[in-house]
């Protein structure tokens, strides 16, 4: 059976390849929905401007399509609440000197 625990582990494969962290790790997925075989996944960038959003929409459609027991992946970027470096795990913060 599907669970969160197995999406987020394939989410941390969705790397920022300007901090090379995972998205996971810097607190940029705000949420991760199952219903049966269909997963919503809500991620947000550091910075509006940031390029690189349809890239990590496809990033993360393919990591979590891999998973057993999808069926439909739906990813939705948002920003409010704004992304701040409050956001991130400890060991991130230590990597990025925080």
């Amino acid at each position: 059976m599907l669970t969160v625990d197995d999406v987020e582990a394939a989410l941390s494969n969705v790397i920022d390849p300007e901090l090379g962290l995972d998205f996971v790790e810097l607190g940029l997925i705000y949420g991760i929905e199952l219903t049966g075989g269909d997963v919503h996944v809500t991620f947000s960038l550091t910075s509006p401007g940031c390029p690189i959003g349809p890239q990590v929409t496809e990033q993360i459609e393919e990591f979590v399509t891999e998973l057993d027991g999808v069926d439909d992946v739906q990813v939705t970027m948002t920003f409010m609440p704004p992304w701040t470096p409050d956001r991130m795990s400890e060991d991130a913060k230590f990597a990025l000197g925080y």
